[in-house]
């Protein structure tokens, strides 16, 4: 599986036997001796990639830099790779959504396997990114009015529901209803409300009139 594989390790020599390992491989490989320098010049997420990540370096450490890219919004999976291994700390990194935590030294084998599982991760979350993007496109073309009927169609309301909540009559809630369905591209209702689940918009804790 092709793809690009940031190195971010402040021990030279290793740096240097990573990227021979990966690119013989077949791996695209970017090096960097400080967690910094790929805040600095951080990817579009448009390539397919992953981070092999040391824990304990100068600067921002390999946790502190996972905190980063999770309040940035990367999917860059993260494979940690360590010579100082402790269990609070392999939880934490897991916890926080590392692909995997592997102790120097890694064999080539344990290596390109938590790649490859990395690379598959980033292609989900990529899809899975990219189909929210395109639902948030389709409610953004709603009026206001499709958008209070598609959130109480959602919710299980019927015609004559929505038309009591909404003062008005049952003939225009059938044809906001329609236009809902139109420009949201769907053909039933169940596809209505799994759309709306991953969109969010069935959130309990928001207001089901808006």
């Amino acid at each position: 599986m092709p793809g690009l594989v940031h190195v971010i390790d402040d021990d030279a020599s290793y740096r240097t036997a990573v990227e021979r390992r990966l690119r013989s491989a077949g791996y695209d490989v970017e090096t960097y001796s400080l967690a910094q320098q790929l805040l600095d010049r951080l990817p579009d997420g448009e390539t397919p990639g992953c981070i092999l990540l040391d824990v304990q370096m100068p600067g921002l450490s390999g946790l502190e830099l996972q905190n980063r890219l999770i309040e940035r919004g990367s999917i860059l999976p993260i494979v940690f790779v360590t010579g100082y291994a402790d269990t609070p700390t392999t939880v934490r990194a897991i916890k926080a959504g590392a692909e995997d935590f592997l102790t120097k030294p890694a064999s080539s084998e344990q290596l390109i396997d938590a790649i490859e599982r990395a690379m598959a991760r980033y292609e989900a979350a990529r899809r899975q990114r990219s189909e929210f993007n395109s639902l948030c496109g389709l409610v953004a073309t709603l009026t206001p009015r499709e958008r209070q009927v598609f959130n109480l169609i959602v919710r299980g309301k019927i015609n004559k529901q929505i038309a009591h909540e909404l003062g008005t009559t049952e003939r225009t809630v059938k044809a906001h209803r329609h236009q809902v369905m139109e420009k949201m591209q769907v053909h039933s209702l169940a596809e209505l409300v799994s759309n709306a689940e991953r969109l969010g918009v069935l959130d309990p804790s928001r207001d089901s009139s808006r």
